[in-house]
């Protein structure tokens, strides 16, 4: 009788155990939003690095930034990376977001088709300009637009016809003569230059929001009730972004044959990361930048558009940093 009895307490403990570290493991899980370009390299790296950090990552692949904020509120992401309009857009559509950390910088380019006799802002007026409706890249290629003093719409008529496309569909439009200019993300844009059928403008950085900064973002309730996790995450982040400014060569060859599978050059990779370096800070004020250009455009129609001191949460990143010694 006490045989079974120690053989039944036996199997319950190892049950509870077994259950336990169960439970623990599926805690440890940080769910994470991306997209597919080579300044997100770094974020896409945090899984590879994952479980030294004591963690596991699941990796999300997004078309653009909106899903990933559609996902977030879906409950099925703990964490995303994206440029800083979505985020905002996000924000404002009620997406319980905070914004804790910056990981690259620029991204962005204004390319117009070879042999058009387009060399500024200015030459654009009666073209078709082809961009990504609710990217950052819209909201530059207006600012750029509107202090130039010129209109634009979707429709004819106005100085400049606007052309919405993915990401995936610009540089082909570009090729094709279906537009006669384009702002484009990286490493696409450097693409269209070295091919041959694509000739920058100008890399537009000269708007109140500067070079915009690509914002990663975790919900709420990770960020205040998986604190612990929270902070394994952030360090490994900041482990990742290390990783990839300090050594060219490790970054090259994950983002050209793990992410992009032998899709661009090594000419196309340097050329990107030249216009998008990987980065870690963000701040307040560049949000708040952005929001307002955002209002001022109109672009994602915001009611009430999010004042960036309120969710800007940087603590995780500065105790991350202080950690490894990053300056």
């Amino acid at each position: 009788m006490r045989q079974n009895m120690s053989l039944k307490t036996g199997i319950a403990a190892a049950l509870l155990l077994t259950f336990s570290l169960g439970a623990a493991q599926a805690q440890d899980v940080v769910r994470l939003g991306n997209l597919k370009f080579a300044h997100y390299g770094a974020v896409s790296y945090i899984k590879e690095i994952a479980p030294k950090c004591g963690i596991k990552v699941e990796e999300h692949v997004f078309a653009k930034g909106l899903d990933v904020m559609q996902a977030i509120i879906a409950g099925e992401l703990d964490v995303g990376a994206t440029a800083s309009e979505a985020a905002i857009s996000g924000r404002a559509g009620g997406a319980p977001i905070y914004v804790v950390a910056g990981f690259a910088k620029g991204g962005a380019r204004l390319v117009a088709g070879a042999g058009q006799k387009i060399a500024n802002v200015k030459d654009l007026k009666g073209k078709r300009v082809g961009v990504t409706r609710g990217g950052i890249q819209e909201v530059l290629l207006l600012a750029e637009l509107s202090q130039n003093g010129l209109t634009y719409s979707e429709t004819k008529g106005k100085d400049v016809q606007l052309v919405f496309l993915a990401y995936a569909d610009l540089n082909q439009a570009l090729m094709g003569k279906n537009i006669d200019a384009m702002m484009q993300s990286e490493p696409q844009s450097s693409q269209a230059i070295n091919k041959g059928f694509g000739v920058e403008i100008l890399k537009p950085y000269e708007t109140p929001i500067g070079e915009p900064v690509r914002t990663m973002v975790m919900t709420e309730k990770f960020y205040k009730e998986r604190r612990p996790v929270a902070e394994k995450f952030m360090r490994c982040f900041v482990e990742a972004t290390k990783t990839f400014i300090d050594n060219q060569a490790t970054a090259e060859k994950y983002v050209r044959e793990v992410v992009f599978r032998g899709q661009i050059s090594k000419q196309d990779f340097d050329d990107a990361i030249s216009n998008s370096p990987y980065s870690y800070d963000i701040t307040p004020e560049h949000i708040q930048i952005t929001t307002d250009v955002m209002v001022k455009t109109g672009v994602g129609r915001m009611s009430k558009p999010p004042v960036a001191k309120d969710w800007v949460k940087t603590d995780l990143l500065d105790q991350a940093k202080k950690s490894l010694n990053v300056k």
